[in-house]
């Protein structure tokens, strides 16, 4: 049995959308990121809308789509795009350092199998560093 309670004996794969338990866990997870980020000094800033309910929205049906559960997120938005709808903001070493902290509370909080959880840290730092869009050094800047 998978965690969706459905026999896996059809040939079918399971997708990690599945097998960390959909939707809640994705939920469980972007909840936790954005407690953090509400009060993170450095990144609450770049979330114009008052509420951060919509952002934790798009994240969350992103990461499900991503990950094989329901393509809602490009029915409502298109194509993903994450640099370009990220470009208006100012990503540096910093700021990518922040978003990772807050992501590996969220990521450890779901308790996770190593093998899961190690998949979807991989990602989420990969994506982290490919949202980088200011280079320069801030030990620089000094």
């Amino acid at each position: 049995m998978n965690p969706a309670g459905e026999s896996e004996g059809h040939g079918e794969a399971v997708t990690f959308f599945d097998a960390v338990g959909g939707e809640p866990t994705f939920r469980r997870l972007v909840e936790e990121f954005y407690a953090g980020i509400a009060a993170d000094p450095l990144l609450r800033p770049m979330y114009p809308e008052e509420d951060l309910g919509p952002a934790a929205d798009r994240m969350q049906l992103f990461l499900m789509q991503y990950w094989g559960g329901p393509n809602t997120y490009s029915a409502q938005r298109g194509h993903p795009r994450l640099r370009m709808r990220h470009a208006p903001f100012r990503i540096g070493a910093a700021e990518r350092d922040a978003w990772l902290r807050h992501m590996r509370r969220a990521v450890d909080s779901l308790d996770l199998p190593p093998a899961l959880a190690t998949e979807l840290w991989n990602y989420l730092e990969r994506a982290a560093y490919f949202m980088v869009n200011d280079m320069a050094d801030p030990a620089a800047h000094g």
